[in-house]
């Protein structure tokens, strides 16, 4: 089952072309990694996608449903969510309190997050339940502005989690993270999609290590344009791909 889908999609910031005629689909159970050298379109990509910016035309559909133009608020009510590059959590909150705010988006609720976990045991489970699936549980009550950049990472990703979505985008999920601190982060974040019951991840990654130990499938994008969308396997025989994408010799 298709669950994501871009179809020639052009994207234009002025004169300058972002994106040239993108087409990709995602469906379900799959773990697609999206990757070029700097400039590629990729997190322009993920921004269209996530309807943080419009396409200059083409189309976008979810479920089957055409999402150009719809906010990041009506795609998170219908699945989607996603996490940034830079990590984007609210210093001054604790990380019970950064949780609950996404919790109580989901369920709904008007209350102030600042009162949620005291008043509402439904959002008090829910932000208890994500902080175990991210190790984050015995932390609920430390500032998210004193955890190790490894755990605001976490938390980042933690906050689009806690929405329950069918899909999750996540844009660089281990950057600024140590490279002894990245496979143990795609762990927790895959083990913790399983467990949550999301039905697929797309992750743009620079990383080539992470990019090829956990993508179903790599679609390679230059010049704003699908260069290859192919699997690990196939990316990694394709010698022309590598040497353009990775920046290894032919």
């Amino acid at each position: 089952m298709t669950l994501l889908e871009a179809a020639d999609v052009r994207k234009f910031y002025g004169d300058t072309c972002a994106l040239d005629g993108v087409s990709l689909r995602v469906d379900a159970g799959e773990f697609v990694s999206i990757i070029g050298p700097n400039g590629a379109g990729k997190t322009t990509l993920v921004n269209v996608l996530t309807g943080l910016a419009p396409p200059s035309s083409g189309r976008v559909s979810f479920k089957g449903v055409d999402v150009v133009g719809a906010t990041p608020v009506r795609l998170a009510r219908l699945g989607m969510a996603r996490s940034f590059q830079l990590v984007t959590i609210f210093p001054g909150l604790s990380v019970a309190d950064t949780l609950a705010v996404a919790a109580l988006s989901r369920l709904g609720r008007s209350a102030r997050p600042f009162t949620a976990l005291a008043r509402d045991a439904e959002v008090r489970a829910a932000v208890e339940e994500v902080a175990v699936l991210f190790g984050l549980a015995d932390k609920l009550g430390r500032l998210a502005r004193t955890l190790p950049q490894g755990d605001k990472k976490l938390l980042d990703v933690a906050s689009a989690f806690a929405l329950h979505p069918d899909v999750i985008l996540m844009d660089e999920p281990t950057s600024g993270v140590s490279t002894a601190d990245k496979t143990a982060v795609m762990e927790t974040l895959v083990q913790a999609a399983r467990r949550m019951g999301i039905r697929a991840i797309v992750q743009v990654e620079h990383d080539m290590d992470i990019v090829f130990g956990y993508s179903d499938r790599i679609v390679a994008l230059h010049q704003g344009r699908v260069l290859a969308d192919a699997t690990p396997d196939a990316i990694r025989a394709d010698a022309d791909v590598v040497a353009t994408v990775v920046g290894r010799p032919r």
